[in-house]
């Protein structure tokens, strides 16, 4: 069951990730990944992840903004859930939007239809990660209304 598509005027659409949009999704990760610090392109890495929420839906969903036939973005929506709140959640990572794509509102049309979806769904809460450095970013995500976080993001680095 795929979102409903969103159209907007250059015919743009997010959709469920297939198996055959993975090589695109994971150039944008390498694409991701340069503009963070905490983390390096590795395909095959990517590719692995990648495969492991498509195949376990009850795990997360992957989202692609689609445009005609090409792959312009992605988001990661991680499904978890939260004592806090006593219901399941999300936690939204990897959420790109190729440079070419940019600044035509197709972030926000991605990161949207995630949130209609999860709502739809009954998660009480979405959170991202975005590098604290990225300016832009933090700017575009307080735009859509999401608010910082008191939580600090730590980390142990297992295998």
């Amino acid at each position: 069951m795929n979102p409903t598509p969103i159209e907007n005027t250059q015919d743009a659409r997010v959709e469920f990730a297939r198996a055959s949009d993975l090589d695109a999704m994971a150039e944008l990760l390498a694409e991701l990944f340069a503009l963070e610090g905490d983390f390096h392109p590795e395909r095959e890495k990517q590719l692995a992840g990648l495969r492991l929420v498509l195949e376990n839906p009850d795990a997360g969903q992957l989202f692609v903004l689609r445009a005609g036939n090409r792959v312009g973005g992605m988001a990661n929506a991680l499904i978890t859930v939260s004592t806090a709140e006593g219901k399941k959640v999300v936690l939204l990572e990897d959420v790109i939007v190729a440079k070419d794509f940019r600044r035509r509102r197709f972030g926000r049309l991605l990161v949207e239809t995630v949130c209609e979806w999860a709502g739809a769904r009954g998660f009480s809460r979405l959170t991202l990660l975005a590098d604290k450095t990225n300016e832009s970013a933090l700017v575009f995500y307080q735009s859509l209304g999401f608010t910082h976080s008191t939580m600090r993001v730590l980390r142990k680095k297992l295998a």
